[in-house]
């Protein structure tokens, strides 16, 4: 197989741990963070599908903050002060363990490194640099430039208008799976993170087709199968 021009990562999930933000304040919210974390998530991409498909594009960042308030409300959480706390943290998540190292290692090899994600452009600067990988990264694209969210097969264009090659020439890094697979159907090396050892979905361990998706438990091995 060629070797790749590009590594593109989705950012959150994959570069960043959307559960950061609700861990740092677990004493606040109590033993059930985890699920609250996990409600405002699913609520927040709910919404990204729900106005790509309607054609009413709303940033994400406004979205991120709709389904905060949704979802405090859901478990009743009224305490304005705790989520605004919370949504400061949400532009300052954590990156996982291994990201900072995958990241210069991938760039020693002289691999293309970029992020491709729904985020806005001040969400994605604000998380990189809090994250300290502003530096290992080649760019950040944002589905703003185009006005609508993943999986739609415009977004992912955007990479390879961005490195001025085929589909097939960039790897794609998503702990997503419905990412994984939209990118997958785009025709992009796709690499699924399974950070939480999810089970199949969307046939991403199929048949051992040329573009199919290999899978990962988190970035580490990823220089090396790219070398």
């Amino acid at each position: 197989m060629a070797r790749v021009a590009a590594a593109i990562f989705d950012a959150y999930g994959t570069l960043l741990d959307v559960h950061s933000a609700m861990a740092r304040h677990a004493a606040r919210l109590g033993p059930e963070w985890p699920r609250i974390s996990q409600d405002w998530r699913s609520k927040q991409l709910e919404y990204t599908w729900v106005r790509s498909l309607a054609g009413r594009h709303r940033d994400f960042s406004e979205l991120t903050d709709e389904a905060l308030r949704f979802t405090a409300a859901r478990h009743g959480i009224r305490d304005p002060e705790l989520l605004q706390e919370i949504g400061r943290a949400y532009r300052a998540l954590d990156a996982y363990p291994e990201v900072v190292d995958t990241l210069a290692r991938l760039r020693r090899q002289g691999i293309a490194r970029a992020i491709l994600s729904n985020g806005t452009p001040a969400m994605l600067a604000e998380g990189v640099a809090a994250a300290g990988i502003a530096d290992l990264l080649d760019d950040v694209l944002s589905v703003e430039a185009i006005g609508v969210f993943k999986p739609h097969a415009a977004v992912y264009r955007l990479a390879c208008d961005r490195f001025g090659v085929a589909a097939e020439e960039l790897a794609f890094l998503s702990s997503n799976a419905w990412d994984a697979f939209g990118a997958q159907a785009f025709g992009f090396r796709v690499f699924w993170v399974n950070r939480a050892g999810q089970p199949d979905e969307y046939g991403l361990r199929g048949p051992d087709l040329p573009n199919r998706a290999r899978e990962l438990a988190d970035l580490t091995e990823l220089p090396d199968l790219l070398a």
